[in-house]
């Protein structure tokens, strides 16, 4: 393939839920769309969304849209967007149905029903389920559809600039990981799917390591708006060792917290940073916290929750069905980001961004659990729709190319010495953000922390090969760490202050 890829209609950046949505909505309108990650759909961070997707099926056990939207605002701490909300949660039963039409394998109750569940912050059954692997199986089946539907896809291509004119999106560059050749791409819209950035907690998140919001930093670069980076989401239920997920579907089926001394401390199904807190003051007293779901059974637990006792063996060595899960919280979900409109637009015109990179006002402060599902399909669904009637509105332009510069920016970062190891730095600014960002924020801990990136010494790159050079895409992701730290931490100061 060519360097240069001639005007496209939609370029969608990112193949996750939100991403792949986004691209069957607007294939099925009739633009010419195309799909560029920089991993493999698979392994999405969709695909570690495991207790449901919220929609309001019925109003038979007393559950309704309103109360839906009611929850969602609640547990924001009434910060999320009226408007946005609303949106979202009457267009939840749609999305599931959609969901349901296209092939997605969803538990079901005794009446053939999709089976719903309760997960924390609000009293009705409301997620929609696939035992303990939904958001798998909802990327699974997306995927499916995408190549049954001949949608084109770019694998491992890290992005590396906007291409901008105009004062309008017209395309991205990226860097070919497997050859290490820049390829710009040029369309008349682009919808930023590419996630969020709980990876930057290294070593305390229930995120890859590569979600470290390579797009949103890109956004702060080019003065594109974003909004609450502040807010971070800790899961309460992280494995204490790995920090791998325990899903809230654990609690949602009466899993209890305990602390040493077998004391229930919290009540489970209160909202996210609530349980989190209670966790960590245990944590912070000298106490050891566990998730208990012995009295569930091994016949309930294989049937229903049969990832969380895999990954329970896997990582920390201790089966579920007769033992205690040692647990702490940790960074998961990021409610801020690219700063978007009701038409999911960013600030500059023609950039769409959907899912975790953006900041859709839907989740304040705390983001209700199965919600996160919800927002990538309701409104990756709408995003597609919008982004095709942009593109009916633009003309081709001559647009110029900006390969030259990328690749002088790779050169320079060639040209460092090296001094230290990255490696080391990307270690010691997880364990700084989670101690002194995290659940608990502090004005001194906050200017220490700011302090510790500020002093970070400057690093290269010992490998300066062109071909699979990985360790240049992590030295790039750990420099856009280090830009939302700061982003974030800022930001956080001006509340305590």
């Amino acid at each position: 393939m060519e360097n240069t890829i001639g005007m496209i209609d939609i370029l969608i950046i990112g193949s996750g839920g939100a991403g792949l949505t986004a691209a069957l909505s607007a294939q099925k309108l009739g633009s010419k769309v195309l799909v560029v990650s920089e991993s493999y759909p698979t392994r999405s961070q969709t695909s570690m969304a495991q207790g449901g997707i919220n929609a309001v099926l019925s109003d038979k056990n007393g559950d309704s849209i309103q109360k839906h939207i009611e929850d969602t605002i609640k547990a924001s701490h009434f910060l999320a967007d009226n408007k946005m909300v609303t949106m979202m949660c009457e267009d939840a039963p749609n999305a599931v149905n959609w969901l349901d039409s296209i092939g997605v394998i969803f538990s079901r109750d005794n009446d053939a029903n999709i089976a719903q569940r309760k997960l924390g912050g609000t009293k009705y059954n409301r997620a929609c389920y696939s035992q303990d692997y939904t958001g798998l199986k909802i990327l699974q089946t997306l995927f499916d559809n995408s190549l049954k539907n001949k949608i084109p896809f770019l694998y491992e291509h890290y992005l590396m600039d906007f291409i901008i004119e105009e004062n309008a999106i017209k395309g991205a560059v990226f860097l070919d990981i497997r050859s290490g050749k820049l390829k710009e791409i040029f369309a008349k819209s682009v919808i930023l799917a590419t996630g969020g950035y709980a990876g930057i907690y290294h070593s305390h998140t229930t995120n890859m390591y590569s979600s470290t919001g390579d797009a949103i930093s890109l956004c702060i670069k080019y003065g594109i708006k974003t909004s609450n980076l502040d807010f971070v989401q800790f899961h309460p239920t992280g494995l204490k060792k790995s920090s791998i997920l325990i899903s809230e579907s654990a609690r949602g089926a009466g899993g209890k917290l305990l602390n040493s001394k077998g004391e229930r401390f919290v009540d489970e199904l209160l909202p996210r940073d609530k349980v989190s807190i209670a966790i960590w003051e245990q944590i912070q007293k000298g106490e050891e916290v566990f998730l208990d779901i012995r009295h569930l059974g091994e016949d309930f637990i294989n049937e229903n929750l049969p990832q969380e006792r895999k990954l329970a063996k896997l990582y920390e060595n201790i089966d579920p069905v007769t033992e205690l899960i040692p647990i702490k919280p940790v960074a998961h979900y990021s409610m801020g980001g690219i700063a978007v409109d009701e038409n999911l637009m960013t600030s500059l015109d023609g950039l769409y961004a959907v899912g975790e990179c953006s900041d859709a006002k839907v989740h304040g402060a705390n983001r209700l659990g199965g919600n996160s599902l919800l927002e990538i399909i309701a409104f990756g669904l709408r995003v597609g729709e919008n982004a095709v009637t942009f593109v009916k509105s633009q003309k081709e332009l001559q647009i110029k190319s900006i390969l030259l510069k990328v690749q002088k920016r790779i050169e320079d970062i060639f040209d460092i010495q090296e001094d230290t190891n990255f490696y080391k730095q990307r270690d010691e600014l997880g364990e700084v953000l989670y101690l002194k960002v995290g659940i608990k924020r502090e004005k001194e801990d906050l200017l220490k922390a700011l302090d510790f990136i500020k002093k970070l010494p400057k690093v290269g790159l010992i490998d300066k090969s062109i071909v699979y050079n990985n360790t240049l895409v992590e030295y790039l992701k750990f420099q856009n760490s280090l830009v939302l730290a700061k982003e974030m931490i800022t930001s956080s100061l001006r509340i305590v202050l």
